[in-house]
């Protein structure tokens, strides 16, 4: 309670003020009568501008108005911030084993050595598969710090995104995109930009994946059609670092399968520009009960 106090405007003197005349005192929080605005409640005294509780002084009211809450926020570690990324692995209960390698040959390595293995990002799928699911993934593998997966890079011809780019930070892009460029090349953009808004909640949008969202293959997923529509094209990667080019409607074979061999990943998606008198228009139609 202490902790959510930042974020709330109170007035301890609301409290603490002369009953009305009727003696009767109304409670701010409820509208009701109650007791809370006694002159001495155990132990508390009230003085002209505060209250005291034994030797504790409460927090004054401008100490706790949210709207001074960015004045006290603490600073992010510098010793995290300058320190160095490591390539990790854990064992965890049930004989499972996480990695987290930090480069694509690496990476590959490893997939070649668990053909079955799970890549993760935000763990949002794989997370409520095992959780909800009862699924069995003895072997994951964090592909978040993997250079090669989180390009987002703007080119001549079209928009790169690796595939381990978090929804939030393409749709930041996305908008960047759509200001500075001209409005026929970019309606496959704003098509994207405007699903994201209705995709998950935030919180999901700042740790799931671009790649991790394709390869679930989910039939009712929010940006597959939108990516075969948009005439995108997806880079996979195979352990030897030969690269494929796939067309996003190619991509899907069947449900919940992809067009992705044992020891490859999806690497990035190109997504063209839109041309002249083309147009991209997303739509979203909820569960209905007939």
């Amino acid at each position: 309670i202490d902790a959510f106090r930042v974020f709330a405007k109170t007035d301890n003197s609301v409290y603490t003020k002369s009953y009305p005349a009727n003696g009767e005192f109304i409670c701010p929080s409820s509208g009701k009568p109650c007791s809370c605005g006694e002159i001495k409640i155990h132990n508390c005294e009230v003085s002209a501008d505060d209250v005291i509780c034994g030797q504790q002084r409460p927090v004054s009211y401008s100490e706790i108005d949210g709207s001074f809450y960015k004045e006290k926020e603490l600073i992010f570690p510098p010793e995290l911030v300058l320190r160095n990324d490591l390539p990790l692995k854990l064992h965890g209960f049930n004989e499972i084993s996480w990695y987290r390698p930090l480069e694509l040959k690496h990476l590959l390595d490893l997939k070649s050595l668990y053909p079955d293995a799970k890549l993760i990002v935000g763990n949002t799928e794989v997370g409520i598969e095992m959780n909800f699911k009862n699924a069995q993934y003895p072997i994951l593998i964090s592909v978040t710090h993997i250079p090669e997966l989180n390009v987002l890079s703007i080119k001549e011809n079209g928009l790169e995104i690796g595939s381990s780019v978090r929804l939030s930070r393409l749709q930041e892009v996305l908008i960047k995109v759509i200001e500075e460029r001209e409005i026929h090349e970019t309606s496959s953009c704003r098509a994207i930009s405007d699903q994201l808004k209705w995709f998950a909640g935030k919180q999901v949008r700042n740790v799931a994946s671009v790649g991790g969202n394709i390869c679930t293959a989910s039939p009712i997923s929010d940006l597959n059609p939108l990516w075969m529509a948009a005439r995108a094209e997806f880079r996979i990667v195979d352990s030897k670092e030969n690269i494929r080019t796939v067309h996003a409607k190619e991509f899907f074979l069947s449900y919940r399968k992809v067009d992705l061999s044992q020891g490859e990943i999806l690497l990035s998606i190109f997504l063209p520009w839109s041309r002249h008198f083309e147009f991209v228009k997303e739509f979203k139609q909820s569960h209905r009960r007939v």
